[in-house]
């Protein structure tokens, strides 16, 4: 099959009647803190599904089924030089990166039953230190309160985010005071969050930010060297001899939860996890991580062969939820796997015509089961959206969330993963549209359905996989999402490169533009949202009044050179030194303008997630080398890492 097929494209994208209503709008929301190199992340253990705004991302090795169990030192007996369009270097450990991940399931072995290590030596995890009292007083209807150091860290955990968009959100402000509520207990004098004022803490906290801020560049100096020596042991882990970097090694300390978009459970308590919340897994003869809590154990030790996580324990938030610990995002297994999902993606594109024949042949089944699955196959392969059943339970779609407009037209509004809103309006195939109409009313026993009832009541994301394994190995509903992704960022590159075709010599600058466009359809596919960062207009603002500045220097220079071309000139500055500068003056200015209308194009959308996650590398590798576009300026330092295996792929590499 053609890549440049119409057919493979998605169906936002060829509905051009719709354009205005197909992108997603961006839902008014804070801006979510943003997952630090060093910080736990919630995520499900599947490589493809990451958090947006992340920069750095792990995986799971034993996702189950997947050739990614398999070394890839095995896997490439079976495949041709040129499957993977790279030569392969191996990353060595350069850096922390994040690694801690959400799953919905507590871990086991793989089931493939592939044995991934044969020795594997860490230190474990490292804990955040114990709350120390500031000893500040809240007031309580304007009196001091007397609060126990259990309940103080829990009113400076919201006392700290005092200017935050956070304190005009319902839902959080509710979260928090439940939660505050049972810190306090029943008979405590504190009964109203309206009658707290937490300022005297917040106050603290400030003076405490400020005294940070005054230190000494040696006093900072001193304390990045001891935190560096003691964190140093957390960062490797020695596999089968080889030294590999860890992901995230650090245990997630209290705090509230933030989440993304309008979360149900922000404002929510963060309790501290300790080692006997905490499953270690580790070589049979290896010694024990030690740990700083005399007295307890770690919940378990295992010695599972078959999987690549280091440690997990229960979300303290979604108690229904695991965190894991990973090797990084530059270790072996990690690329190993990168490198599985996205081939698997590619051979998708190869079957994906089998694919359509046979969701569109069910449609008409008599089976309800059967044709909600086709439909649901449907919107998965031409929206790239992700199958309803992998998000939480409070987060389920129902046949609230979607209308049925004139002309096949269907209106999408629901909160996807993290709770980011999702609005779409597109035209489906009619017999898409007949069986909406009859999935919103009744299910498939034939009972009437009713408000907050499930669109999609017959089966789940298990189910689906079930029937796409019988057309593909390994395949499932989340690799169409790397396919839709990496073939619309594919075809776009491809379909600017003949537009340039004879076309003025564009500029670096010029080039990074259109690939960012290229990007952010990509990221608009993806529903990869972000509100408007907070100091944007005061960028803008300030990037306009560098523009005025130049452009009242370039006039100046043009006036001297008009005053000189005339011999009038009191600095007689030579014509060809001023035509010159105006030259430079006038580059400076249109990459600044270049730089002002991406920032505002790009405000509403994170290019990063699909970046990390979802476009095969390769693509963008290859295209920089085309194109004589240093990598540099479209992956940064971590990507560059993560990424390092797909560095040698042909300038000629198409996905």
């Amino acid at each position: 099959m053609s890549s440049d097929s119409e057919d493979d494209k998605p169906l936002v994208l060829r509905a051009a009647a719709t354009a205005a209503k197909a992108a997603p709008k961006p839902a008014q929301k804070p801006a979510a803190a943003k997952p630090q190199a060093n910080g736990a992340s919630r995520r499900k253990p599947e490589t493809e599904d990451e958090d947006e705004d992340s920069e750095e991302s792990s995986s799971s090795s034993e996702s189950g089924d997947s050739d990614s169990d398999v070394p890839l030192a095995q896997r490439r007996k079976s495949k041709s030089p040129s499957a993977s369009g790279a030569k392969r270097k191996r990353a060595t450990p350069q850096r922390e990166t994040s690694g801690a991940k959400r799953s919905k399931r507590e871990p086991g072995s793989s089931k493939s039953g592939q044995t991934m290590w044969s020795t594997l030596r860490h230190c474990g995890v490292l804990f955040p230190p114990e709350y120390e009292p500031h000893g500040v007083k809240m007031l309580y209807d304007g009196k001091p309160v007397d609060l126990t150091p259990d309940q103080e860290e829990v009113a400076t955990m919201f006392a700290v985010m005092k200017d935050t968009d956070y304190m005009k959100k319902t839902v959080f402000l509710k979260n928090f005071w439940e939660g505050f509520q049972e810190v306090l207990g029943k008979k405590h004098v504190i009964k109203s969050l309206e009658k707290c004022d937490f300022t005297p803490i917040y106050d603290w906290h400030m003076a405490q930010r400020e005294a940070k801020k005054s230190m000494s560049k040696e006093e900072k100096d001193r304390i990045k060297k001891e935190k560096d020596e003691k964190e140093a042991k957390y960062k490797v882990a020695y596999v089968d001899g080889r030294c590999e970097p860890v992901g995230n090694f650090r245990v997630e300390p209290p705090g509230l939860f933030r989440g993304r978009g309008e979360h149900p459970k922000m404002g929510k308590i963060k309790k501290r996890v300790y080692p006997r919340d905490i499953t270690i897994n580790i070589g049979e003869n290896e010694p024990i991580p030690e740990h700083p809590y005399p007295g307890q154990t770690w919940k378990e030790i295992k010695h599972d062969h078959t999987v690549t996580w280091l440690a997990y324990w229960k979300d303290t938030i979604s108690t229904k939820d695991y965190k894991y610990v990973f090797l990084g995002a530059t270790s072996t297994f990690k690329a190993d796997s990168d490198l599985a999902k996205y081939e698997k993606a590619r051979k998708l594109k190869d079957l994906i015509v089998d694919v359509r024949k046979n969701y569109e042949r069910d449609w008409d089944s008599s089976d309800t089961r059967k044709r909600q699955m086709a439909v649901a196959m449907y919107f998965i392969d031409k929206l790239a959206l992700r199958a309803g059943h992998e998000k939480d339970e409070d987060e389920a779609d129902t046949v609230e969330n979607i209308d049925l407009e004139p002309g096949n037209k269907v209106k999408f509004d629901f909160l996807g993963k993290d709770s980011i809103r999702y609005e779409n309006v597109v035209e489906v195939h009619p017999k898409v549209y007949k069986n909406l109409e009859k999935f919103r009313k009744i299910d498939s026993t034939g009972k009437k359905k009713q408000p907050g009832d499930q669109l999609f009541e017959a089966f789940d994301a298990q189910d689906l996989n079930k029937e796409l394994k019988n057309i593909m190995d390994g395949l499932s509903v989340k690799v169409f999402r790397t396919y839709n992704a990496s073939i619309v960022l594919d075809r776009l590159l491809a379909e600017w490169e003949e537009s340039k075709k004879g076309a003025e010599v564009q500029t670096v600058d010029q080039k990074k533009v259109d690939y960012d466009i290229a990007n952010k359809e990509v990221a608009i596919l993806c529903n990869h949202q972000r509100s408007v960062p907070k100091t944007h207009t005061n960028q803008m603002e300030k990037l306009q009044e560098k523009l005025q500045a130049l452009n009242t220097e370039l006039k100046e220079l043009e006036d001297e050179l008009v005053a000189a071309q005339k011999g009038k000139s009191d600095k007689k500055a030579s014509v060809d030194s001023l035509q010159s500068k105006i030259e430079k003056k006038k580059q400076a200015i249109f990459k600044m303008e270049l730089q002002a209308r991406s920032k505002e194009d790009l405000k509403t959308v994170a290019l990063g997630t699909s970046k990390i996650n979802y476009m095969d590398p390769r693509i963008t590798v290859a295209w920089c080398k085309r194109n004589d576009v240093p990598i540099e300026k479209i992956f940064n330092k971590s990507l560059l890492g993560k990424f390092n295996w797909a560095m040698e792929v042909e300038p000629s590499f198409r996905f």
